[in-house]
């Protein structure tokens, strides 16, 4: 049995000023994207995302300078208005047209995917979340884009970079890290149900929590990263230099280890003595 979790119900977080919970809901959300990869997270996120949500999206120009000197050329005259801005972009011009953008929404949070270094390199992304912060707008540029959970991101190997801001993190509770809750039968040792608590805005935990069902407990990471390598990952494939191999096996990295934690208590031991078969070893430790 495969469960998801709930898509109306709103997360709590923690007035500053009171210190008392309250709730934040991201109501109006702007995608900003370029092509076949913003839309296919579009439309996952509509599919799959809270009911509550307004979603609108701008497609921005397929050919942009790498410098841009006037945003107005290349922006429209206006824009929905939008509590947090998405860029999916597949160019790295659009980053220079994000300030202009949440200017022109009143948003107050941008989440800018770096699923591919060309889209969005490591320099023009820590200019991006400066250029925001002069306007007290919170950035985060979570590479790959299934690194964000709801108070940290990637941005290399061994760099997790912590963060806070509620709309961001209400976001993040819905999509990013994927997060599954899994149960195991202890008798057989199959899992017998995966809760998909967080998908990734691809969809592919969705796809992975589907097919783990009756999988032994033995097993299970290794076919979670067969069910990624499957699945049309979005993430670049070409070598990152920041991880020194490509974000797709980065993110196919990231759910397989989630798997194996949740099952690790389930697997069997093998215990190995030099000198002894390994049918005399199983028969000994049972």
């Amino acid at each position: 049995m495969v469960r998801f979790a709930n898509r109306t119900e709103a997360a709590p977080v923690r007035d500053q000023s009171s210190g008392r919970a309250r709730q934040e809901d991201i109501v109006r959300i702007l995608a900003v994207i370029s092509g076949d990869y913003g839309r296919r997270h579009v439309q996952k996120i509509r599919s799959h995302g809270p009911e509550d949500w307004e979603i609108a999206v701008w497609t921005a120009p397929k050919v942009l300078p790498p410098v841009i000197d006037y945003p107005e050329e290349h922006l429209p005259d206006a824009l929905t208005q939008a509590d947090l801005v998405l860029s999916f972009a597949e160019s790295r011009g659009v980053a220079g047209l994000l300030p202009d953008i949440v200017k022109m929404t009143g948003a107050r949070a941008v989440i800018a995917a770096v699923d591919n270094e060309t889209w969005l390199p490591r320099g023009l992304a820590n200019q991006l979340r400066d250029w925001l912060a002069r306007d007290g707008v919170a950035c985060v540029t979570p590479k790959p884009l299934c690194s964000l959970t709801e108070s940290s991101y990637g941005m290399a190997r061994g760099n997790i970079v912590s963060y806070d801001n509620p709309l961001i993190a209400e976001f993040a509770r819905h999509f990013g890290q994927p997060k599954l809750e899994i149960a195991v039968d202890p008798g057989t040792r199959c899992i017998t149900s995966v809760a998909v608590q967080r998908d990734a805005v691809c969809g592919c935990a969705r796809f992975v929590a589907e097919r783990l069902v009756g999988v032994s407990a033995d097993d299970a990471e290794v076919k979670a990263g067969l069910l990624h390598h499957h699945y049309p990952c979005l993430a670049s494939m070409g070598i990152d230099p920041d991880f020194g191999d490509t974000l797709m096996h980065v993110s196919g990295n990231l759910l397989r280890n989630g798997v194996a934690e949740q099952v690790k208590r389930h697997k069997r031991v093998q215990y190995i003595t030099p000198g002894v078969r390994s049918d005399q070893q199983r028969e000994d430790h049972g």
